[in-house]
């Protein structure tokens, strides 16, 4: 059981009655947008009508100078080539803006690195690749603000880089002939959360001015930005909100033969585009373009105008999402089986699991997966030969950047943001680097608590069918602006009911006269911890399905724990215990904590004994033994040591975890065990 810490948005009723008083909308709806930040009638009405207009692009540092140079070798007829990147954003902005020059006469072709070989952004052997085939200018989509020494090179075999990026620049520039970024410290631009397919829609909207309707390119290629700017991540407000509801119009019926190919495989024909669906579908297969093969397949779909063409495709790509999934459960069992032969791994701050010739192309997602799962920043690194690559994720609130920036030496490459990294080192440094990483963690304060952000509290008596039809105002959901999450407290669990052939739970609640039908998918009764009686609070998002002509009100489980539990405690009480185990001692106090007595002991013996065995997370068990006195760090403690003296056998950690008890034959002496006696060594160190 993933530990979270659950944060509720602060509300003002009064100020939501107001809203809705003045612009005539639903109650609901207003406090949904008071809750989001739109504290004004005037700041809810301008979201909901969506009058926004997208900023000059000329407000952007060196568009003038980019423009000027791409209209003269649209004019001259110079070789163009763009230069993008092997994601979902690279590739659709790589294919926007190459169809665009396309209509404007531009002898253009274009170029996407493939990740094995290459890697991410410019490289030496592609600059030279494109002198050799007689390119004149070379205009990067989503990456070159680091590219010095390509750019350099560039300029040495007579070709000029216009370089638009939206990553953040270092201390210096490429010496491009025009560098748009709009994290340059001298932008003016009003909007900077761009991915890299928004800042090519910016220069297209400049070349657009002088003889057309900027506005108009919505019309034609708002769906590819949708696609790249939900790919990439980035905040869905302001101009990227208005991509991206332009684009899903046109995708609900695409023009494009790729992306009717896409939706078709993908079996969304048909179906109402959303931010989620988009990002759970599309994102994916683009993606897995990049990870799995050669992504400039993905640029031949969405700007071939034949359909069998874009047909075969679209098959090949979903074929390399199939591989690419495979391959992602593939790492995360080999993963799985790691962490169960060497559970000590399970006791680092920072998660750093490592395999023999692991797909680079899926180890971030596995990484991903890992912090899910584990609540701990993660590292997968693949190892071939003297190599080794790595992908890491973080949880809010700890820098795997700099977590990562602190083995520098230990590096042959690497960088990253806060929430992730990438790295390459020699084989021969994996296991230091596990050292290292970890012990810049130890010098942090305290790790963070993984958490989840409820919108609202709801009471059940008030869940009505209409809700999820106001909540569609609020649209598009992603990064920034979240689908709604709403809490249901102190429900009392009275029916559970596998469906889906045993895949999935409908659960039935009640509070007070209020009953709740929820549906928990994924999750079989085997491994749904909870029993009838249990009081659980839930995490829920709402929907609205027809059922027999006749709409019905959908409410799906997120999250769900306990009621009455602090959770985060517990997971700092664990940490205690991690901290023990790890051999770091104690400060004055910590230890009496861990413990325990012999009544201690006999109490959660005879619970295992009463049960025949266990099976489950360990924070579980815990709640499950119903002793809200116990400190989960000496719960653990007990199990290391009864395991130790034979008294239980346990197999595997976190979901595969169960303990059963072992035959004995006499009385067992717990005060012998190795463990106590550490305990109580490092105890006497402190003088605790």
């Amino acid at each position: 059981m993933q530990v979270k810490n659950w944060n509720v948005r602060p509300m003002n009723k009064e100020n939501a009655v107001r809203i809705a008083e003045q612009t005539g909308i639903p109650f609901f709806l207003a406090m949904m947008l008071d809750i989001r930040g739109f504290h004004t009638p005037e700041e809810a009405l301008a979201l909901l009508q969506g009058n926004d207009t997208l900023s000059d692009p000329y407000l952007l540092p060196d568009m003038e100078r980019a423009v000027t140079r791409l209209r003269e070798a649209i004019d001259n007829f110079e070789k163009i080539a763009v230069y993008g990147d092997y994601d979902a954003d690279g590739v659709t902005a790589t294919s926007m803006l190459f169809s665009y020059l396309q209509t404007c006469g531009a002898d253009v072709l274009y170029y996407i690195p493939e990740r094995e070989g290459e890697g991410y952004g410019m490289n030496l052997g592609a600059v030279e690749k494109l002198a050799a085939q007689g390119v004149r200018l070379i205009v990067t989509v989503d990456n070159g603000i680091s590219s010095h020494r390509e750019t350099l090179r560039a300029k040495e075999l007579g070709m000029d880089v216009i370089i638009t990026d939206h990553h953040r620049p270092q201390s210096t520039l490429p010496e491009a002939v025009a560098v748009v970024d709009a994290w340059r410290k001298d932008s003016y631009c009003p909007y900077r959360e761009f991915s890299g397919v928004g800042v090519a829609f910016q220069l297209m909207m400049a070349l657009e001015m002088e003889d057309g309707d900027p506005q108009s390119l919505l019309e034609n290629y708002a769906d590819l930005a949708a696609i790249g700017t939900i790919g990439d991540v980035v905040p869905l407000t302001g101009e990227n909100r208005m991509l991206v509801k332009a684009g899903l119009k046109l995708l609900q019926e695409p023009e494009r033969e790729g992306l009717r190919a896409l939706l078709a495989d993908a079996s969304m024909q048909g179906r109402v585009m959303t931010a989620v669906n988009v990002a759970f579908t599309l994102v994916p297969r683009i993606n897995a373009t990049g990870r799995m093969g050669s992504p400039s397949r993905a640029v031949s779909l969405l700007t071939s105008e034949d359909a069998e063409e874009a047909a075969s495709l679209a098959a090949d790509i979903c074929e390399d999402n199939d591989r690419r999934r495979a391959a992602e459960v593939e790492i995360m069992e080999k993963v799985v089986e790691q962490l169960q032969k060497e559970p000590e791994r399970l006791l680092d701050r920072v998660l750093v699991v490592d395999g023999e010739g692991w797909h680079h192309g899926v180890i971030g997602i596995v990484a991903a997966r890992l912090v899910e799962r584990y609540g701990k920043p993660c590292m997968v690194i693949s190892v071939t030969g003297n190599e080794a690559k790595g992908s890491g994720r973080s949880v809010e609130g700890f820098s795997l950047f700099d977590a990562v920036d602190s083995c520098a030496p230990l590096l042959t490459k690497y960088g990253g943001h806060l929430m992730a990294a990438g790295l390459s080192l020699p084989a021969e440094n994996v296991a230091l680097f596990r050292q290292k990483i970890n012990e810049f963690a130890a010098q942090q304060s305290e790790m963070p608590i993984p958490s989840i952000t409820l919108d609202c509290k709801l009471n059940p008596e008030a869940l009505r069918v209409d809700m999820p039809e106001a909540l569609e105002m609020l649209e598009p959901f992603g990064e920034g602006n979240p689908p709604p999450l709403f809490g249901l407290y102190h429900m009392k669990l009275e029916e559970i009911t596998p469906v889906g052939g045993g895949k999935h739970l409908r659960l039935t609640f009640r509070k007070k006269d209020a009953v709740v039908h929820c549906m928990k998918f994924g999750t079989t009764a085997e491994d749904f911890p909870y029993r009838i009686g249990d009081e659980m609070d839930l995490a829920v998002s709402l929907d609205a399905r027809e059922f027999r002509g006749e709409k019905q009100l959908s409410v799906l489980i997120r999250e769900c724990r306990p009621s009455n539990s602090d959770f985060p405690a517990l997971l700092r009480q664990q940490r205690l215990y991690e901290q023990f185990r790890r051999g770091e001692g104690f400060r004055y106090g910590e230890g009496q904590q861990l413990l325990p007595s012999r009544e201690d002991f006999a109490q959660v013996y005879r619970s295992l004994r009463q049960w025949g065995s266990w099976r489950g997370p360990e924070m579980f068990l815990w709640y499950r033994l119903g002793l809200p006195q116990l400190h989960m760090g000496k719960l653990l403690v007990m199990l290391d040591v009864m395991e130790e003296r034979g008294l239980i056998l346990r197999n595997g950690k976190d979901e595969g975890f169960s303990i059963h008890l072992a035959p004995v034959q006499g009385k067992v002496d717990l005060t012998a065990s190795p463990i106590l006696e550490s305990l109580t060594r490092e105890m006497k160190k402190e003088g605790a």
